[in-house]
């Protein structure tokens, strides 16, 4: 077991030896709050949109359906005449320079495999920048915009924020509630209390302190033709080759379980790059990945290679409170 995947399983199922990240846990969590601190009183060289931005964000590392929910917010945003963009730090992505917009023809190494996966979906105007405020300057600059989302970004406060969503894993949900390098927290749990909503990414509704959402299969891509099938593609018990590169891969595999299939777990470290040698596996058999894997692996992808495209589907409370917020943040559009 890697030994990201060691400090995983301790932050979430416990590890007596995390007592002794006790002094750097402390530390980290005095720049946390010290950065907050700053970005509350005014001070620091933090960016305001002249349009609203909406932080989609978490406070765990790992993965809780970002780019899922970011997509749908997209799909939501333009079905009601809103014209709407997205700046993203670009994790992996090795551009020839900063900011750079990301166009669905770009390879993943340019563009990074999350910003990429969004513009093939939705053709979203998307820029990449380390520093998110100077993405969403040069976006801006470049196309008129009625609202901003920054995927990711929530303890990035060099840039404004007019709402934030935060998107937590029901199953795993905060861990052992300490902050890094002694739990999985970015921030001290008390930041949940400040920000505007909550969505549990697999919660069976709402609750008392925020809104459920879901990820759904819709449909199997072939990565070599473009061809899209059903769900019932393969039969009941298929045996096929899962491979997942997220944050927590576990999810999709369970998800192919869900769908009755038999998979061959190979979980890779979130943003993996990958290869042809990587992927050669024994036996022959169809090879079912994650859509975000998918745009990493299309050039030298075989005949029975697929991915599962997933969408995100939240609650109609999240729908209709957050049709409130765009009203609010968008009067002359409502």
């Amino acid at each position: 077991m890697a030994f990201t995947d060691r400090l995983l399983k301790a932050w979430y199922e416990g590890h007596p030896a995390l007592f002794l990240l006790r002094p750097l846990e402390a530390l980290y969590r005095r720049v946390a709050q010290r950065k907050r601190e700053q970005f509350l009183a005014g001070r620091g060289n933090t960016y305001r949109s002249p349009v609203p931005l909406v932080v989609v964000g978490n406070i765990t590392v790992g993965g809780t359906g970002k780019t899922p929910m970011i997509l749908w917010l997209i799909e939501h945003c333009q079905a009601r005449g809103i014209r709407v963009g997205v700046v993203s730090r670009g994790y992996g992505a090795q551009p020839p320079s900063f900011p750079w917009r990301v166009q669905a023809d770009q390879p993943a190494s340019i563009a990074g495999d999350e910003p990429l996966l969004i513009v093939q979906r939705s053709d979203v105007p998307l820029m990449i920048d380390p520093n998110r405020s100077e993405a969403a300057r040069q976006l801006l600059a470049e196309t008129p915009l009625d609202l901003l989302l920054s995927d990711d970004g929530l303890q990035h406060y060099r840039l404004g924020r007019d709402l934030e969503l935060v998107l937590i894993d029901a199953a795993r949900g905060l861990g052992n509630r300490r902050c890094l390098p002694a739990g999985p927290l970015r921030e001290p749990v008390e930041r949940l209390n400040s920000v505007d909503a909550l969505l549990y990414n697999g919660a069976a509704g709402d609750t008392g302190d925020g809104y459920a959402f879901r990820l759904e299969p819709s449909v199997l891509v072939n990565m070599v033709s473009g061809e899209r099938k059903s769900l019932d593609h393969f039969p009941p018990g298929q045996v096929v080759h899962a491979v997942a590169g997220i944050g927590n891969p576990q999810r999709f595999f369970t998800t192919l379980e869900a769908l009755h299939w038999r998979p061959i777990a190979h979980a890779f470290a979130d943003h993996a790059a990958y290869s042809p040698a990587a992927l050669s596996f024994s036996p022959l058999l169809p090879v079912v990945m994650t859509e975000k894997d998918a745009v990493k692996c299309r050039p030298f992808a075989q005949a029975d290679w697929w991915y599962l495209a997933v969408n995100a589907q939240p609650s109609p409370a999240f729908v209709a409170w957050f049709d409130l917020q765009l009203k609010r943040l968008l009067p002359a559009r409502s």
